[in-house]
């Protein structure tokens, strides 16, 4: 128990010093608004140029991932079949796959798969 301690108290000091060290770092001293500002050929830029994000594309990258990480759930599932109980194989996918298709659902009801208004 005590070696468990030490060890703890050993990793939660050495993590600490690398984000004290990586705070100190990592901050810039010197703040110039020559330097922040966009170079447009060395004139003065005529808009912003930093433009503002469509979050309706946001929002499909967002739901692509997670039914992408859902699929990488899915695929284990086949291999796993032949090495477990059919009944209880077949009542976790079925589960899983509704509340799959509940989530698509509710992402279809919302609007957020709607593309062009």
């Amino acid at each position: 128990m005590l070696m468990m301690l030490m060890m703890a108290t050993i990793i939660m000091l050495i993590s600490s010093i690398t984000m004290m060290l990586a705070s100190i770092l990592s901050k810039k001293s010197f703040y110039d608004r020559e330097k922040n500002s966009p170079f447009e050929c060395g004139f003065d830029p005529k808009c912003s140029a930093r433009i503002p994000f469509s979050l309706h594309f946001f929002l499909i990258a967002i739901i692509f991932l997670i039914f992408d990480v859902e699929i990488a759930l899915l695929l284990p599932i086949i291999i796993i079949m032949k090495y477990s109980n059919m009944i209880m194989w077949m009542m976790t996918s079925t589960f899983f796959l509704f509340i799959l298709l509940i989530g698509l659902y509710h992402e279809w009801n919302q609007g957020a798969l709607e593309w062009a208004n």
